[in-house]
C-alpha cells in the first residue's frame, strides 16, 4: 500500500538533468498510481508532452508529499514553500553537498519505491522566525538568519541579549543565528560547531569579530535571541537562508526565535547523518601519499 498518493514536483530553475529525473519519476510514480502534481517552477519548456503546472496554493492544498529536485537551495526553497505548511518533503540530490537531499540520481528508482510502500522515517526540523522592530511580518528561515555589515571589511556594533538577559557587545562583520539544519551551512563556514539535527539548540556564531575571546555559543532553542544595533551610522542586511534580505539602518531591534512550524524530511530507511559527514565533509579521509 503506498504510503501517499498525491505528490507534488518541485524544483527551483529547469534544466535538461531535472527533466530528466522529473520524468524517472513520474515513470514510477504512475506505475504506482500516484498522482503527480508539477509546481509552476516547471512551467517554462520542459519537453514534457501535456505537461500541466500547478500553483503553490493549489499544491499545498492537493498534495501529501512533494519532492523537491535539485540541491540543498532549492530543498530550503521548498521547505519555505510547503515544509512550512507541515507538508512531508523528499529531497532528490543533484548538487554537490546536499545534506537536505538525500537520494541520488543513481539509487531514485530503488529508493521512491521503497518510500512509496512504506519503508521511510521522517525527520523533523524547526525553522527560525525573527522579526524587526517596527514591523509585524514574520521572516522564516530554516538554517539561519545572518546579520551582516554588507561590506567587505566593514564592522557593525551590535548587543546580544538571550532571554532578556545582556550578554555582550560587540564590533564584527556580523553575527549568524543557526538552527542545526544550517550547523553544517554557512555557520560552519564561520566556525561554528556541528549541531546533531535531534537536538533542541540554537548556535550563535560571530563572524570576524574584533576581539581575541570570541566563541560560538549554543543555547537552547526555546531562547528569545534579541540583537541590537548600537550605533546610528550602523548600516547592516538581514537575511534568511541567504535568500530574502533586509536593510537594517542605524539603532534598530531584531528578534529572533525558534518557529512553532516544523519540517518534516522524509527519509529513505538507513539515513545516516554521521555517514554524511563523512562523505560531504571529508571525515576519515586517508592522507594521499605522492612519490617523490
Amino acid at each position: 500500500m503506498n504510503s501517499f498518493k498525491n505528490i507534488g514536483l518541485f524544483t527551483s530553475t529547469v534544466n535538461s538533468e531535472k527533466i530528466f529525473i522529473a520524468k524517472q519519476i513520474e515513470e514510477i510514480l504512475s506505475s504506482k498510481g500516484c498522482r503527480i502534481l508539477y509546481d509552476n517552477t516547471f512551467k517554462k519548456d520542459t519537453g514534457i508532452k501535456n505537461l500541466k503546472t500547478y500553483s503553490s496554493k493549489y499544491l499545498t492544498s492537493h498534495c501529501d508529499l512533494v519532492i523537491a529536485i535539485g540541491g540543498d537551495g532549492t530543498m530550503l526553497s521548498c521547505s519555505r514553500l510547503y515544509g512550512l505548511q507541515a507538508i512531508p518533503i523528499l529531497g532528490i540530490n543533484l548538487g554537490k553537498l546536499g545534506f537536505l537531499t538525500d537520494i541520488a540520481p543513481d539509487e531514485l528508482t530503488t529508493r521512491l519505491q521503497e518510500v512509496l510502500s512504506g519503508q521511510y522515517s521522517l525527520d523533523q526540523r524547526f525553522f527560525l522566525e525573527s522579526t524587526v522592530k517596527g514591523s509585524k511580518k514574520k521572516h522564516i528561515a530554516l538554517n539561519e538568519v545572518v546579520i551582516h555589515s554588507g561590506a567587505i571589511a566593514q564592522l557593525i556594533e551590535y548587543d546580544l541579549f538571550i532571554d532578556g538577559v545582556f550578554v555582550f557587545r560587540q564590533k564584527a562583520d556580523g553575527i549568524i543565528i543557526s538552527s542545526p539544519t544550517g550547523s553544517t551551512a554557512y555557520s560552519l563556514s564561520g566556525g561554528g560547531p556541528i549541531v546533531h539535527p535531534s537536538l533542541d539548540a540554537i548556535s550563535i556564531v560571530p563572524m570576524f569579530p574584533h576581539s581575541l575571546s570570541s566563541s560560538p555559543l549554543v543555547i537552547n532553542a526555546d531562547s528569545n535571541i534579541k540583537i541590537l544595533t548600537v550605533r546610528k551610522k550602523n548600516k547592516a542586511s538581514l537575511s534568511f537562508d541567504s535568500h530574502n534580505s533586509l536593510n537594517i539602518l542605524g539603532e534598530n531591534e531584531i528578534n529572533i526565535r525558534k518557529s512553532s512550524s516544523v519540517l518534516n524530511l522524509v527519509h529513505p530507511i538507513g539515513h545516516d547523518f554521521y555517514d554524511g559527514c563523512r562523505n560531504k565533509l571529508g571525515w576519515s579521509s586517508g592522507i594521499i601519499k605522492t612519490d617523490k
